[in-house]
């Protein structure tokens, strides 16, 4: 197939299938984005410029707020300007453009949580070493295999997908430029291009989410007998495990229901890969950062600064 006959404009046309409902949606989606966008903005605020928070713990907690805020900025803003008023269309550069950066940002959304179970892995388990396992030089050999892994592998995805021809419809069943949702529509074969995908969600969050399970039940058997901490660090543990094993199901179902045959509509499917990444960005700062004491005690001081005590009951309740 010439390169000439292959589309350079797509038209984006996620949740269509919903008539003159459509643009209601802007509601809902408009709620999160600001969620995510205040949620996380506070909890970035609350570390950087609380100097007792800057170890390594919260430094991490930072680093996940930082891409859970930035994440829905590639997407949300267009799926909002599209539900109010029709804008559909994009360029195939444009949409190369926004899958990289939504499939690489988001992959470091698992990284992150395995850097975490490690700190805590360290700070439970080894307390005597922690800050020596804790110390950049050390900590880097942990960090910079998975950052080179989601490098590679995000980087070969999007590439080869840029490489396809597409011939028949430009229309593209999805909000934002998903890996499969493109892939579909390429003329020719596309096994490489589905094994590399598949091979991505394998090797990012299938891979870091049992590092993470298998962490936490060596943590699990350290703390048990540990007394009132312990069941403290269970718990918070517990909660972890639970938040990532949705994100997880929400994940796979958003990739697995383009790779096999299922009874999923197309607006579920688009649904379903809106909320793998909005999910996290919203309830992340909750699960990680309100729900640790030191954190919330900082945000606390600072709404109460700034005159919005009335939300610091609220949070107190967390």
């Amino acid at each position: 197939m010439e390169n000439v006959s292959s589309h350079k404009h797509f038209i984006l046309d996620g949740f269509n299938e919903l008539g003159a409902l459509r643009p209601f949606l802007f509601i809902p989606y408009v709620i999160m984005f600001v969620l995510s966008l205040s949620a996380n903005s506070l909890l970035l605020y609350a570390v950087i410029s609380e100097r007792s928070l800057h170890s390594p713990m919260y430094i991490l907690i930072a680093g996940l707020a930082a891409v859970d805020l930035s994440l829905p900025l590639f997407f949300v803003p267009n799926m909002l300007l599209s539900f109010l008023f029709d804008w559909r269309g994009i360029s195939l550069t444009g949409c190369l453009v926004q899958m990289h950066f939504l499939h690489f940002v988001g992959a470091f959304q698992p990284t992150l949580l395995v850097l975490m179970a490690l700190d805590r892995y360290f700070a439970i388990c080894t307390p005597l070493y922690y800050h020596e396992h804790m110390s950049l030089p050390r900590f880097l050999k942990f960090i910079i295999p998975p950052v080179v892994r989601n490098v590679i592998m995000i980087t070969v995805m999007v590439n080869l997908a840029g490489k396809l021809s597409f011939c028949a419809s430009n229309v593209i069943n999805h909000c934002f430029c998903e890996h499969m949702a493109l892939v579909e529509l390429a003329c020719g074969s596309t096994s490489i291009n589905n094994l590399v995908g598949l091979l991505t969600v394998c090797f990012i969050p299938v891979v870091d989410f049992i590092f993470i399970a298998a962490s936490y039940v060596v943590i699990f058997n350290s703390v048990l007998t540990s007394g009132r901490s312990g069941i403290k660090a269970l718990h918070t543990c517990i909660t972890h495990i639970v938040v990532m094993s949705v994100t997880l199901t929400v994940a796979l179902i958003a990739f697995l229901s383009y790779r096999i045959r299922n009874e999923l509509s197309a607006t579920s499917r688009v649904f379903f890969s809106t909320m793998y990444l909005l999910f996290p960005s919203c309830f992340n700062p909750i699960i990680y950062g309100v729900r640790t004491t030191e954190i919330r005690q900082h945000i606390l001081k600072t709404l109460a600064a700034v005159g919005l005590s009335k939300l610091c009951p609220l949070l107190k309740k967390v």
